[in-house]
Parts: C-alpha cells; sequence; structure tokens
C-alpha cells in the first residue's frame, strides 16, 4: 500500500492520501494556552511553508484556547492528547480539525468510545500515534525488545480498538528515534494497512544531527512511496523543521517549486567568503516562488562550467565575479555587487 492507493482524510480544508501531495506538518512549542504568542508562531510557520500545525493540549485552558488560535490561523489546527481523554473531546469541541491520541493511554474502552463518538459526530479524523519508547512490555518481552515488528503490532492493535467503534476515519503515526528501525516499521505497517501514514523520526536531536538522520530515514521511507504528511523533528525553532521537510520533498522530487541553492565546496582557488556568501544567498531567495536553481561558485575560471545546470548563478574571483545564466556569463561585476546583481536578475526572472 503506497501513498496512491491511500484512503483519503480530509484535515479542515486539506486532503491526505489518495495520491494527494504529501503536506508538511509542526508543531508549536509555545504555551497553548498563550494564545498570542502561539498564533505568532503558527503564523510565522504558515509564512515558512508549514501545512498542518500540532499544538499540545495538556489542560483545559489549552483546550479552550484552540478555539481563539483557530480564527487567527490559515491552516488546520490537530490538538495532540495525552491521557487525559476530556481534552481530546474539548479539543474537537474548540475547533481542532483533527486530534492525535493513542488509545492504550487514554484509559478503559468507554472512554476512547467517548472520544470516538465525538469524532463521529463531528467527522474530526483521529491520527492514531505509537512511539518505540512508550511501547507495550508485552510486545517488547514478544519480541525481544522494542522491534519494527512490536511497533507495528501496537499500532495495528490500537487502531483494531477504534475500528471495532465503528469509525475508520483513521491516520496513523509510527516513530522511533532509531532510524533504520522506524524505516522498517513503516514498511511493514505500509503493506498492513489503508490507512494515510504520518511520517517522522522522533526525537532526532538538533538542527544538525535531526537534518541528518531526518533526512535519512524520510528519504528512504518516502522514496518507496510511502508517506502522506511529514514531520521533521528538530530541537530548536520549528520554522527550522519547515525549512528542511520542504528541500527532503524537493530533493526526492515530491515537490516543485522554490529555488534550490547549490554551492561549491570550496577549495584553494576560492578567493572570497563563499561560505557567508552562500549563506546570504540562500536568505535572499527565500521569499521568491520560483522554481530553478541558483549556483554559488567560488571560481570564476570553472564555476560558470561546472554549474551549467543551475538556471542563474553567481562565480566569485579576486576582489570581482561573474553573473551567469545557464552556464553562460551575463557580466563581470565588483565582489560587493554580486548579490545586488544576482537579486536584479531574480526580480526579472520573478516579472
Amino acid at each position: 500500500m503506497n501513498r496512491l492507493q491511500t484512503k483519503v482524510v480530509q484535515i479542515g480544508d486539506k486532503c491526505i492520501g489518495g495520491g494527494h501531495p504529501i503536506l508538511i506538518q509542526s508543531m508549536t512549542n509555545t504555551r497553548t494556552e498563550d494564545v498570542e504568542a502561539t498564533v505568532a508562531q503558527i503564523l510565522r510557520l504558515e509564512q515558512a511553508g508549514c501545512e498542518i500545525i500540532r499544538c499540545t493540549v495538556p489542560t483545559m485552558e489549552a483546550a479552550l484556547a484552540l478555539k481563539e488560535i483557530k480564527k487567527q490561523i490559515h491552516i488546520p489546527l490537530v490538538a495532540d492528547i495525552h491521557f487525559d481523554y476530556k481534552m481530546a473531546i474539548a479539543a474537537m469541541e474548540n475547533g481542532a480539525d483533527k486530534i492525535r491520541i493513542n488509545p492504550g493511554n487514554i484509559g478503559s474502552v468507554d472512554r476512547v468510545k467517548a472520544v470516538v463518538d465525538v469524532a463521529k459526530e463531528r467527522n474530526i479524523p483521529i491520527r492514531v500515534g505509537v512511539n518505540s519508547g512508550s511501547l507495550e512490555k508485552n510486545l517488547v518481552e514478544k519480541y525481544g525488545g522494542v522491534t519494527a515488528q512490536g511497533i507495528v503490532e501496537s499500532a495495528l492493535d490500537k487502531v483494531r480498538i477504534i475500528e471495532e467503534l465503528g469509525y475508520d476515519n483513521l491516520v496513523i503515526s509510527i516513530k522511533s528515534s532509531d532510524v533504520l528501525m522506524c524505516v522498517e516499521a513503516h514498511e511493514l505497517l505500509a503493506h498492513q494497512t489503508p490507512y494515510p501514514l504520518h511520517v517522522g523520526i522522533t526525537e532526532s536531536g538538533t538542527v544538525n544531527s535531526g537534518n541528518i538522520k531526518s533526512a535519512i530515514g524520510l528519504g528512504l521511507i518516502l522514496h518507496q512511496g510511502i508517506g502522506d504528511t511529514i514531520r521533521v523533528s528538530l530541537t530548536g525553532d520549528p520554522v527550522e523543521e519547515i525549512k528542511s521537510a520542504k528541500l527532503i520533498l524537493r530533493t526526492l522530487g515530491l515537490r516543485k517549486g522554490g529555488i534550490e541553492v547549490v554551492s561549491c565546496p570550496t577549495c584553494g582557488r576560492t578567493q572570497i567568503d563563499l561560505i557567508g556568501l552562500a549563506g546570504q544567498v540562500e536568505k535572499l531567495v527565500e521569499d521568491y516562488p520560483l522554481d530553478i536553481k541558483v549556483a554559488v561558485m567560488g571560481c570564476v575560471v570553472n564555476g560558470p562550467g561546472e554549474a551549467r545546470e543551475a538556471q542563474l548563478g553567481i562565480a566569485g574571483g579576486i576582489g570581482e565575479g561573474l553573473l551567469f545564466k545557464q552556464g553562460e556569463i551575463l557580466k563581470k561585476v565588483p565582489e560587493e555587487q554580486l548579490l545586488p546583481a544576482l537579486k536584479e536578475e531574480l526580480d526579472k526572472w520573478n516579472g
């Protein structure tokens, strides 16, 4: 079962599964009760390209805050629930477009049923989330430790509970900080369920280590046609998660749009601050909706030729540089004019 064949689930005004585009999610790290701070962060995430946002709902005050948050944002809102079924119900009553629960943490079947009944009444999707870190003791014993097989069995057990209550508007999420275990679990699960999958590597770490683990894990999973929404979980500003997710999807050919910046690794021929210049170019191109490749090269001799696949680029020399297009030199400019010259050309391209 791949994302072209999975069940279609509607979250707010967005649809996932059934071949719909893979959507990018993130999660706020503000106190949900602080409406102003939470809304401000969500609006920043929207600007960066976030398409679904999740907020934790640990208190009734947080659940009630969702109503006001929802009024001020423009993307579907998911409520993250732990343990207390009353929070799940309150979140749905206050505008959550989807809820994320682990039925095993909610308590008795009656409590799960109370949540499912409200979701059914309002046609609100439930994301069933299972984390390797909280795998049930009996499954750890059955498989001789925390394994991909155990994670999948746990997830399907939870799904079955909700199905037996007569509801199948579901999304499944299985996560592990062990990248290869996470990949294996998704490969196993994709063949056993029709539901869309939310994919991510949990507790992946800081921006540096987390990006590497997420790129490898998500890349291996998504390249097989598995996955309908993704989150790059990073310790830091959640805006960084969106940037990374967009780049992962573009690199895999799963998303178009947005400028891709390529730059050479520097060598002894480099006569400019290429590292700083490449960073400035990355920042410059963020707001251009162009589907092109821009190269930043450190050598005027070989740069334009080596970056021929880029539609536009700059190459630096001693005190001066070149602006080039499709490998052909447009003009020579002083070093300090490289960035303005590139911006001028981007503005022309953007019309």
